[in-house]
């Protein structure tokens, strides 16, 4: 038992008084959060564990009461422990959405995945429309993080993964891709931005109703950046019809509830397929950083996807053809070879 744990457990055994609870292992994510399921009296609850010289639960705090203002399936805060880092939450469940997703794909069970995706595009319209006002007090995602996030791509995945270097040449065609994604996002409406909305953070509900998780980096921001992290997910890929089709359906939710969703069609698809090329770019970086920096080789298996919808955005769009031609040309023929000799070490 590591010395947090110890803490953790004397924090719910003795201050909480659940003397006989049982805390086994329930999850951990890319940061340095774990979290554990208390079982008590028939019942159960989270304890969330967060360093605090690594973790500020602030954010946590902030944005689980707007989203139970809100009316959306999210964690409550049933006790807290700020000095040693500490939150007991309420259960939201085990079953993540890509569990769910990807045995109803097995089985072509298509009604399953398209109520799953109807109940979190409505959990996300609701935080779109309801929490607009409240999200005017969280951080703006503006061109300065954009950049931050996209600049993870040269240092983590051009230069340590794939072994390229990055010249003045290739950093003067990335500063002006850049260029083109900021003013891109910067053109959309702004509301609440879960900024990590997607089939890992999503736990299926008895309800109907998503327990939305990892809410904690909510920002202020472009319309369709929570729409690509659920329809472009980093973990589970769909055919481009129905990604387009989804969509274009919620373009009409955002319209009905009084929110701009572009001049047309082709505008909002542009927005979505360009604030997916940001991410994705900003992934492909978190990736490898989680492996080259921090040893968790999860997510390398997960870089092929990544590195395909970036390809695929990039191409389709003519402001962007020479960060296309680039990928084409110097990184997908370094790909295979990088992905084998970290997975080989890892």
């Amino acid at each position: 038992m590591d010395a947090r744990l110890q803490l953790l457990t004397q924090w719910v055994r003795g201050e909480l008084g659940f003397a006989a609870a049982d805390i086994e292992p329930a999850s951990a994510d890319a940061s340095f959060r774990r979290y554990f399921r208390l079982h008590h009296a028939g019942e159960t609850r989270i304890v969330m564990d967060a360093p605090p010289e690594r973790e500020d639960l602030g954010p946590f705090l902030r944005v689980a009461h707007i989203l139970n203002e809100v009316g959306v399936n999210a964690p409550k805060v049933l006790a807290q422990d700020l000095r040693q880092g500490f939150l007991l939450l309420t259960d939201l469940g085990s079953e993540q959405y890509l569990t769910t997703l990807a045995a109803a794909r097995a089985a072509g069970i298509d009604q399953r995945i398209q109520s799953l995706y109807g109940d979190a595009l409505g959990s996300l319209l609701r935080m779109q429309r309801e929490a607009r006002k409240a999200a005017a007090a969280l951080p703006a995602y503006d061109g300065a993080l954009l950049v931050r996030e996209m600049d993870l791509l040269p240092e983590w995945f051009l230069q340590r993964h794939l072994q390229l270097t990055v010249d003045a040449d290739t950093r003067s065609l990335l500063d002006r891709t850049w260029e083109v994604l900021v003013a891109n996002a910067a053109a959309q409406p702004a509301s609440f931005v879960h900024r990590d909305y997607h089939s890992r953070n999503l736990m299926v509900g008895a309800a109907g109703a998503p327990g939305i998780l990892d809410f904690q980096d909510a920002v202020r921001g472009p319309i369709t950046y929570d729409l690509v992290s659920l329809l472009k997910d980093c973990y589970i890929a769909w055919p481009v019809p129905q990604v387009r089709a989804w969509a274009l359906d919620y373009r009409q939710r955002l319209i009905g509830a009084g929110i701009p969703g572009g001049r047309d069609e082709a505008q909002f698809l542009e927005w979505f397929d360009l604030m997916g090329l940001q991410r994705h770019i900003k992934v492909l970086g978190i990736f490898a950083r989680l492996w080259y920096r921090d040893g968790k080789a999860g997510y390398l298996k997960d870089l092929p996807l990544v590195l395909r919808y970036t390809q695929d955005a990039a191409r389709a769009y003519p402001q962007v053809a020479p960060f296309a031609e680039f990928l084409e040309r110097e990184v997908g023929p370094r790909f295979a070879a990088a992905q084998a000799r970290a997975l080989a070490s890892a």
